[in-house]
């Protein structure tokens, strides 16, 4: 069995900094720190904000959601094997992405 603690430790900091950018969205986009514009132009500005703030929350979302799956394959000795060919995940790609589920053939 592969020693995967160093892949648990950086995906641990992973979901750290992503939970602290979901929060720090979610502040801006519920104006926590500062008021409505007054001004309709102003408005339509910080609403097309939030709309890519939103979409950047969703994303910060389900890349939280691969890492705890990880951290989950990680404790049931599966993680760094495809899920679709059953096959161990290079470890330059477990670098690059370390929640992938698939080999680079599979990916592809």
């Amino acid at each position: 069995m592969t020693d995967y603690s160093g892949y648990e430790t950086r995906l641990k900091d992973l979901r750290d900094e992503m939970t602290s950018r979901i929060s720090a969205i979610d502040k801006h986009i519920h104006h926590r720190e500062e008021a409505v514009e007054k001004d309709f132009a102003e408005q339509v500005t910080q609403g097309e904000n939030d709309d890519v703030l939103n979409a950047l929350d969703e994303e910060a979302r389900v890349t939280v959601q691969q890492i705890n799956n990880a951290l989950l394959r990680i404790s049931e000795g599966t993680y760094g094997v495809c899920v679709r060919c059953g096959e161990p995940i290079d470890e330059k790609r477990l670098a690059a992405v370390p929640y992938t589920t698939l080999c680079i053939e599979c990916a592809e």
